[in-house]
């Protein structure tokens, strides 16, 4: 069973990857009794002086008060001579809390550097739970004492079970990179399964790694995946309050500086991060609540890589689509209302859809090859692909999410109970 006793997601990997130590990171979780009783719900995490960093956040208009803080304390810059810490909590959003909002996050933030010895304005916080109800702070202050006395740099997997809420399945990445005179490993840790769509798709991410890399390009390596990787992803196309990214660097690897993202070991980097970055996203959608089939769409063809995007999200988004991938009914007419419906530049007798490798529909009518019993045998995947190619130009994208079932009402029906 997950964290919050639902079933873990059939979509779920074997199980929790054995990701590396990145020096100059260490983790500590706990229970501080946020909302529920008997489960750890606080992660701590410390990065060491030196450091850079980088961040990604919602673009939600009604987004939660450690959003604006850590917005605010990025934009004053990502470098850490001091070092950084962040703060997590499961359980409460701490969004839509008017003033309060803010003075929980500074009285934890505020708590986290006198434990830490880090200053206050490179700590960062986040929240997730439930909308709309005070910060219980106090509970958070309570435990960071302890937090910071057990800082320990191989205790990434218990800090992600920490700051899971609906999902079924803890989530980690890792790649090493091979750098100038030596290795650059990266290591990612994410939490999301519902209230998942672009901008940025609820969903926390932390990666780490012991690159040595100016705040500027790291920023820059960072804001270059987004597009295809944290916003390329839709479970329900909610839009939350609280979503962040978070990417620190150590600079505790033995390899040469990467002083450029064109060189060979700034792009190799650059490659590698964005594959943990996809790899994450991709988890987050195999977590999805209720969700049963994961699913790829691929859009080809487009007049532009935004009509592109509009049309994969039009599918991806469509409850008749999800239901329909639910059902495993290979319903392809589905998937032309959802390119009708895009606001994209269509032409129907240009239009190509495929289930897998099998051609369903071309040349404006249903194909001459279309097997409905082939069809619907692959339906019953837990790992589909539909493409649909609209002939008209060089556009692209790929996105992913998942079907749509009674268990995401289920989840969503009981969730501030």
């Amino acid at each position: 069973m997950g964290k919050a006793g639902l079933p873990v997601s059939p979509l779920a990997p074997a199980g929790f990857p054995d990701l590396p130590v990145i020096a100059g990171v260490e983790f500590a979780s706990g229970a501080a009794g946020v909302k529920y009783q008997g489960r750890t719900d606080v992660t701590l995490i410390r990065i060491a002086p030196g450091s850079t960093l980088a961040g990604a956040f919602t673009k939600s208009s009604t987004r939660a008060a450690c959003i604006l803080d850590n917005q605010a304390k990025l934009a004053m810059g990502g470098d850490a001579p001091q070092g950084a810490a962040i703060i997590v909590n499961s359980g409460n959003a701490n969004a839509f809390t008017g003033s309060r909002g803010q003075d929980s996050v500074d009285a934890v933030t505020d708590a986290v550097a006198q434990a830490t010895g880090v200053p206050a304005d490179r700590v960062f916080s986040s929240s997730t739970g439930v909308i709309g109800e005070p910060l219980p702070h106090d509970r958070i202050i309570a435990i960071i004492g302890n937090l910071a006395s057990s800082l320990d740099a191989g205790g990434i997997a218990d800090a992600v079970r920490a700051i899971m809420t609906t999902d079924t399945f803890p989530k980690g990445v890792s790649a090493t990179v091979a750098g100038e005179g030596g290795e650059i490993r990266i290591a990612g840790i994410a939490k999301g399964s519902g209230m998942i769509a672009p901008d940025m798709a609820t969903m926390l991410v932390y990666v780490f790694t012991d690159a040595t890399i100016a705040a500027p390009l790291l920023q820059q390596a960072l804001s270059s995946g987004l597009d295809s990787t944290f916003n390329a992803i839709t479970v329900d196309s909610d839009t939350s309050t609280s979503d962040a990214l978070i990417l620190a660097a150590t600079g505790r690897s033995p390899a040469a500086p990467i002083t450029a993202l064109d060189s060979g070991a700034g792009a190799a980097f650059v490659t590698a991060l964005h594959g943990v970055m996809r790899e994450l996203a991709q988890l987050v959608v195999r977590d999805g609540e209720g969700a049963t089939k994961f699913v790829e769409v691929q859009v080809t063809g487009a007049a532009s890589d935004a009509d592109a995007h509009r049309v994969a999200m039009a599918i991806a988004n469509s409850p008749l689509v999800k239901t329909a991938i639910a059902g495993e009914d290979a319903n392809w007419g589905r998937i032309v209302a959802a390119v009708g419906k895009s606001g994209a530049q269509a032409d129907r007798d240009r239009l190509t859809i495929r289930f897998g490798d099998m051609v369903l529909a071309e040349n404006g009518w249903r194909s001459p090859s279309y097997d409905e019993a082939k069809a619907s045998a692959y339906m019953k995947r837990q790992d589909l692909a539909i493409a649909v190619d609209l002939g008209l130009g060089q556009g692209a994208r790929t996105v992913w999410t998942c079907d749509l079932t009674h268990g995401y009402i289920d989840i969503n029906a009981d969730y501030r109970s």
